[in-house]
């Protein structure tokens, strides 16, 4: 009875050991896996099964949640001789079991095509009851670089500051920026000062020979880009030939708009005057002659008076048709200056002077009146 007991024991240890170490995950890869994006990867998860392990077998792959309040996401799962693949529709038609059986102990998977959002841990778990193992793996997809744009900024003059960049639009950090010299003596300026973050150098009080041709690549875990720039620094130019030049110009500049306005106020005044000019009464004009003596007026009309006495009927009627003989001028009309004087009316008729003379008419001298009345 004795020995029954402890034989017993030592068969239900052996039972409880063997339960314990049945199912085992056999895998002894890296956990953490770095890739680049548009790549593949294969997640290994190998395992060993025991005797004891006769329940159905089930594999899940997850990706956990990095939030504890967030639920994990079932990525790819295999049961009841079935694989299940579109489970998350993030990965669909990207992950896929690395055996066709799974069941002969290799529930690795692999994922295609990788993005930027497939990083993340990824847990293999195995379970065949009463065995239940699992296994986590970090993945973390990496973006290349993209091919950087390399530029200058500042003067590229003999003794001022240049400063290079070099700077990719794409790519997961860290990104490392290095410079170096491909041209000449292939060194760097001693007076470069190198950001490797930034991807800038600064070249201080840049000389002659720092000019050539410099290359800038950019760099992570999983690639490389680079950019080539062709760095000519030139001597300073001649500020007081500048200077002088500018001071000439606007020298020119001013005298030609002198030149300018002086011919316009020239030709404005002599418009001007050339008016003033046409319109200027002439004061010093003589006064127009006398036109007869007062005696020469008192027989001019004697003869006058004598000659109507002469006349015929006929001949007073064809005089009385005619108002411009007997009309005499107004005080007004004498005093008026001759530019002024109107003109006579029109006559129906005009007939010669010696048709005049014919008919008996006789020309008449009216005498000329002051504004009181007098004769002149």
């Amino acid at each position: 009875m004795d020995f029954t007991i402890p034989h017993l024991c030592c068969v239900l240890i052996s039972l409880i050991a063997g339960v314990a170490h049945g199912l085992e995950i056999t895998s002894q890869g890296p956990t953490s896996i770095e890739k680049a994006s548009s790549e593949s990867v294969k997640l290994d998860c190998q395992f060993s099964l025991a005797p004891v392990d006769s329940g159905p077998l089930d594999i899940e792959w997850s990706l956990l949640a990095s939030d504890n309040q967030k639920e994990d996401k079932v990525v790819i799962l295999y049961s009841g001789d079935r694989a299940y693949e579109d489970y998350y529709p993030a990965v669909k038609g990207r992950a896929h079991f690395n055996s066709p059986d799974p069941k002969n102990g290799d529930a690795s998977i692999n994922l295609t095509g990788l993005k930027s959002s497939d990083t993340g841990t990824y847990q293999c778990k195995v379970k065949k009851a009463p065995g239940i193992r699992s296994r986590k793996m970090l993945l973390t997809v990496m973006v290349r670089p993209s091919k950087p744009r390399c530029s200058t900024e500042g003067p590229t003059q003999e003794g001022k500051d240049v400063v290079l960049r070099c700077t990719s639009s794409e790519g997961t950090n860290p990104l490392q920026y290095t410079w170096e010299k491909t041209s000449d003596s292939k060194i760097l300026p001693a007076s470069a000062v190198l950001d490797p973050v930034g991807g800038t150098m600064n070249v201080r009080n840049a000389s002659i020979s720092s000019s050539g041709t410099y290359r800038c690549t950019a760099k992570n875990h999983v690639g490389m880009e680079e950019c080539i720039l062709q760095l000519g620094i030139t001597p300073p130019p001649n500020t007081a030939g500048i200077i002088a030049g500018a001071i000439i110009a606007v020298l020119l500049a001013l005298i030609i708009i002198a030149i300018v306005l002086f011919c316009c106020c020239r030709a404005h005044h002599r418009k001007k005057y050339e008016k003033e000019i046409s319109y200027e009464i002439r004061e010093d004009v003589p006064p127009p002659k006398s036109r007869v003596s007062t005696a020469r007026s008192f027989t001019s009309v004697g003869s006058q008076r004598s000659s109507l006495g002469s006349m015929s009927p006929s001949n007073l009627h064809e005089y009385a048709l005619k108002p411009q003989y007997d009309k005499i001028p107004s005080v007004e009309e004498y005093d008026r200056p001759p530019s002024h004087t109107p003109l006579p009316p029109p006559v129906a008729s005009k007939i010669a002077g010696r048709n005049l003379s014919r008919m008996g008419g006789i020309p008449v001298m009216i005498p000329a009146q002051n504004k009181d009345g007098s004769i002149v």
